[in-house]
């Protein structure tokens, strides 16, 4: 009996090992930038408790962000990235962050410039 028990206990644990988790999100989110530069900026930014994996497309202005939604939300994931200087989404960077920016990822501006 005791041999059964401790070998259905186990089937359980396995099992339940192997349940998917329904927290983790992945979602695209527009972001404004220039460069090489402005992409470690954004995915550094993004890089927030709860953000599993960033990666930011220069040529789209897409990040893709999985996350894990019961820690973070996309929302704070935006914000996140504006404190940067980078507009997300429909949340706008500060002009004081923006003006922290290099010349060369000021993309309110102009499109990048070779240096």
């Amino acid at each position: 009996m005791k041999t059964l028990m401790i070998g259905f206990i186990s089937l359980f644990i396995s099992l339940s090992g192997l349940a998917q988790d329904n927290t983790v999100k992945t979602a695209t989110i527009l972001v404004k930038g220039n460069c090489e530069e402005c992409k470690e900026r954004i995915e550094n930014a993004a890089d927030i408790k709860g953000v599993k994996i960033s990666s930011w497309d220069e040529k789209t202005q897409i990040l893709t962000v999985t996350y894990k939604s019961d820690k973070v939300s996309l929302v704070q994931i935006e914000k996140a990235i504006a404190v940067s200087g980078h507009d997300a989404a429909d949340i706008k960077a500060g002009d004081a962050s923006y003006k922290k920016l290099p010349s060369c990822c000021k993309y309110r501006d102009r499109a990048c410039e070779p240096k």
